[in-house]
């Protein structure tokens, strides 16, 4: 008789167990049910909270970074110099230059030079009125206007100037110092140096339509 009891209180042992581990088991199902859909909700959240933002239309470009050293009375003093370019492609265009201890810094400090020196470029038909050459330093940069579907013919900082620029034809070589700085600035004072057509056809005392024939 007690091995008859023995075996029947294993039975019962292994059937609640069995039930406890069921249980269990539900559980877990459950709470692993649920979390995707509690991170389904953030998502969607986040891509709300996202979308709400407005985009700039400012884009700045970063030419350059340079380490830079000073020696100063202990040592040398190291910092990075950044050269960078804003624009918003409608003919606004500026270069900013600045100094600082660490990278993201001298890149910030960089974009706001740019957004104070910013200046207004006439653009006529998706590229400048005339030719010129502008001066920098020791850079030298030659501008021409180009016909529809030419494109942008220039490379290095000049190229970067003349996209955020809105500038789309244009044929530009650079003569002088390959420096991108000087470079940049050169184009910059080519493109402040430009007169519009109707600047011409005031001084003239002609309209548009017989200045351009």
């Amino acid at each position: 008789m007690d091995l008859e009891n023995k075996d029947e209180l294993t039975v019962e042992e292994t059937v609640t167990e069995a039930t406890e581990t069921a249980a269990e088991e539900a559980v877990e199902a459950v709470v692993e049910e649920e979390k995707p859909r509690k991170r389904g909700r953030g998502k969607k959240q986040k891509i709300e909270t996202t979308e709400e933002k407005p985009q700039s239309e400012w884009i700045e470009r970063v030419v350059q970074i340079s380490r830079v050293t000073k020696v100063v009375k202990g040592g040398k003093k190291l910092s990075f110099r950044a050269i960078v370019i804003v624009g918003n492609q409608k003919g606004q265009v500026g270069v900013g230059c600045a100094k600082a201890a660490e990278v993201i810094i001298a890149i910030q400090k960089a974009i706001a030079d740019g957004r104070k020196n910013l200046i207004t470029v006439p653009i006529f038909k998706t590229t400048i009125p005339h030719p010129i050459t502008g001066r920098s330093g020791a850079g030298a940069v030659m501008l021409r206007p180009a016909s529809q579907g030419t494109g942008i013919i220039a490379g290095g900082a000049v190229r970067l100037v003349l996209e955020l620029a809105g500038i789309e034809n244009i044929l530009a070589k650079s003569l002088g110092s390959k420096a991108p700085l000087n470079a940049a600035n050169a184009t910059l004072e080519a493109l402040k140096a430009l007169t519009p057509f109707s600047d011409v056809a005031k001084r003239r005392g002609l309209t548009m339509a017989e200045l351009l024939n």
